[in-house]
């Protein structure tokens, strides 16, 4: 039975890093459909986010036998309970992707951002991107140290969130509303798909060595 259940763990770990990898993949594609207002690829996110729901709803089915025919106890619990979490943010990194995407195929043939800001989500997806892949290697490996390094890109990410925020109070603004909301929304996207990817981070620094790390956004707040 363990060598059975050490096999399905494994496999479910194997799962859910390929599917880091493709809401990683996905959000990269959704950015490129973004700055370059291509139709093409932001089809392609939005066609191919029925995979990921798939993988997704076949990877809590697993997580859910684990639970329920195993009966893991202790360590073999927290794994268990572990990959449930993380199934949950891998599924809103690929929505949160395909929001980005349904955002670019809207606003088509025209760009959905003002040109003064795409520097801004170049970098974003970019870090995003990055993120997603750690995300997908800390997965596979299971490495502490490499997954709270999570933290100082997603540090990058807030940067550059609080800065998008800042010019779009300004009163020099002059694109008018519909491209402030569009703005406000993705930039929260992006931010929010860089979270989930800390969060797989502390829940693989948690499975390795039983301490869950503190919520960096609740310390933050403590701090301030």
């Amino acid at each position: 039975m363990r060598v059975i259940y050490n096999e399905q763990m494994g496999e479910l770990a194997t799962m859910l890093g390929e599917m880091a990898g493709m809401a990683g993949s996905a959000m990269d594609r959704a950015t490129q459909s973004l700055l370059q207002a291509d139709l093409a690829l932001a089809e392609q996110v939005i066609t191919e986010s029925d995979r990921i729901a798939e993988m997704i709803t076949l990877a809590e089915e697993r997580a859910f036998a684990l639970l329920a025919l195993q009966a893991p106890v202790a360590g073999d619990l927290r794994q268990v309970v572990s990959a449930i979490q993380i199934v949950a943010d891998v599924n809103r990194m690929g929505a949160l992707a395909l929001h980005v995407a349904k955002v670019a195929r809207r606003r088509h043939p025209n760009h959905a951002l003002p040109e003064a800001v795409n520097g801004y989500f170049a970098e974003m997806g970019r870090i995003a991107v990055s993120m997603g892949n750690t995300a997908k290697e800390v997965l596979e490996t299971r490495d502490p140290e490499r997954a709270a390094q999570l933290n100082d890109e997603d540090e990058a990410m807030d940067d550059l969130h609080r800065h998008l925020f800042s010019l779009l109070m300004d009163r020099e603004w002059k694109h008018g509303v519909a491209a402030a909301v569009d703005v406000t929304l993705l930039g929260r996207y992006y931010e929010r798909f860089a979270d989930h990817a800390v969060e797989i981070g502390r829940r693989v620094v948690f499975l390795v060595t039983g301490v869950l790390p503190p919520d960096q956004d609740s310390a933050d707040a403590e701090r301030i």
